[in-house]
């Protein structure tokens, strides 16, 4: 599995943790081993402009998901096919006042913004009330198994909802 992540931004961001909540999201999903998984993280600037670009919607926003061979989730012994996932793209500033607002970290929250990313990648989304709440059930199980298995103390509480 190839997942690349490049910071383009000045915010210090913990890109190995990133990486492997990525990676575990992937594992979970029963994502093939060899898909390939690109995370950016970008300034305020460059993410209004995706924003508005592929959302038409104006201002900067947390987290944009860009799927390429749109690969579905496999299942235990039968992963997805072989092929790209996509692209994530991460705006720390936003995160921060997210996280800020939210009582924990903005790393706690890139990683929340991570699963969030590859769970839309594969398919998920939350335009409706029964996806969202399986889209957001599956994202708070995964990132909560992802960061007990670190045995990290985070104070993070996923959001009943990730806009």
């Amino acid at each position: 599995m190839s997942i690349d992540v490049l910071n383009e931004t000045e915010v210090e961001v913990d890109l190995d943790e990133v990486h492997e909540v990525a990676r575990y999201a992937m594992d979970e999903m029963h994502v093939h081993p060899q898909a390939d998984l690109a995370i950016r993280v970008i300034d305020e600037a460059a993410m209004e402009v995706l924003h508005v670009q592929w959302m038409d919607l104006p201002g900067p926003t947390d987290v944009m998901s860009f799927p390429m061979d749109e690969l579905r989730p496999g299942r235990a012994g039968e992963p997805s096919e072989e092929g790209v996932l996509g692209d994530i793209v991460l705006c720390p500033t936003v995160a921060a006042r997210q996280a800020a607002e939210a009582g924990h970290t903005t790393q706690e929250e890139l990683l929340l913004l991570t699963v969030h990313g590859v769970l839309h990648l594969l398919g998920f989304d939350h335009a409706e009330s029964q996806e969202r709440q399986e889209m957001f059930d599956l994202q708070r199980t995964l990132l909560l198994t992802f960061l007990a298995r670190r045995g990290s103390d985070a104070r993070i509480t996923p959001p009943s909802g990730k806009e």
